[in-house]
């Protein structure tokens, strides 16, 4: 408790306040205003990239999640030992930039899809839209999120006994029933923890899009970043990141209620 006091609740309520000043040249006066919430508030441009983070982030969470659930369905239920899920987990031993470099040759004009696209007869030139869009970017950030999806779902799914689907089985439901009415309700917390964590690292990435995404790559992170690391204006920069925080905070709030909207919560209960 005292760790998670000093050194997180601390810096965000310090990076809390300093949203309240101003900064000139450099220096913070600490006079409170609201100015770098309103300059956010009512800046185009934040809210452009807000919305390309957003996308990518809402995108590679789902991708994510639905790619995962079967692996990790797989790893808790059918497989007798651990060897697939410690190779999924063996990506995390490559760097980061690693991967990011290797997408960006995979999805290049003259990388492996491309050129051998082209070698079988199939397109006659180099598809654009692999390199250099959203798309690049999506592929790659769900590349390096599914090993935290799938390890935040094979910890759900091992809470969901065995038992309590064969229970299922017998009273007559069928694989569907069981899947959206026993296991999904029953792994809610880790499906809801998996598609936020993948939601909020790939909303706030900057160095993927910005490597692969083009010029209309660019996200709100990278926004962020540059007013701590170039312009020295902290401020606003604070000012920026929770407002980000406060759209995470919506995204969530509607992804549980889309999750109850569909019936895959255990709030409730339903007889049909």
């Amino acid at each position: 408790m005292i760790f998670m006091l000093v050194c997180f609740v601390l810096p965000c309520l310090l990076l809390l306040l300093y949203s309240f000043w101003t900064a000139k040249s450099f220096v913070i006066d600490p006079t409170f205003n609201l100015n770098n919430y309103f300059r956010t508030l009512f800046a185009a441009g934040f809210w452009r990239t807000s919305l390309t983070g957003l996308n990518n982030g809402v995108w590679t969470a789902t991708l994510s999640v639905v790619l995962s659930f079967p692996a990790a369905y797989y790893i808790v239920y059918r497989s007798t030992n651990n060897n697939a899920f410690y190779l999924i987990l063996l990506s995390w031993f490559s760097s980061y930039l690693v991967r990011v470099y290797a997408w960006r040759t995979i999805l290049g004009t003259n990388g492996l899809i491309n050129s051998s696209l082209m070698k079988w007869g199939v397109i006659d030139s180099p598809i654009e839209f692999l390199l250099f869009s959203p798309f690049a970017s999506v592929v790659t950030l769900v590349h390096i999120m599914f090993p935290f999806a799938l390890l935040l779902l094979v910890s759900a799914l091992r809470d969901v006994k065995p038992d309590y689907i064969e229970a299922a089985r017998d009273l007559g439901a069928s694989k569907a029933q069981v899947l959206f009415k026993v296991i999904v309700p029953m792994a809610y917390k880790g499906i809801v923890a998996a598609f936020m964590f993948t939601f909020i690292l790939a909303a706030g990435d900057y160095i993927t899009p910005q490597l692969l995404g083009g010029r209309e790559g660019v996200t709100n992170g990278l926004l962020i970043a540059n007013q701590f690391r170039s312009a020295g204006n902290w401020p606003l920069g604070a000012a920026m990141a929770f407002i980000t925080l406060a759209l995470f905070a919506v995204a969530y709030i509607l992804f549980t209620q889309l999750m109850k909207l569909f019936r895959l919560s255990p709030g409730r209960r339903y007889h049909d």
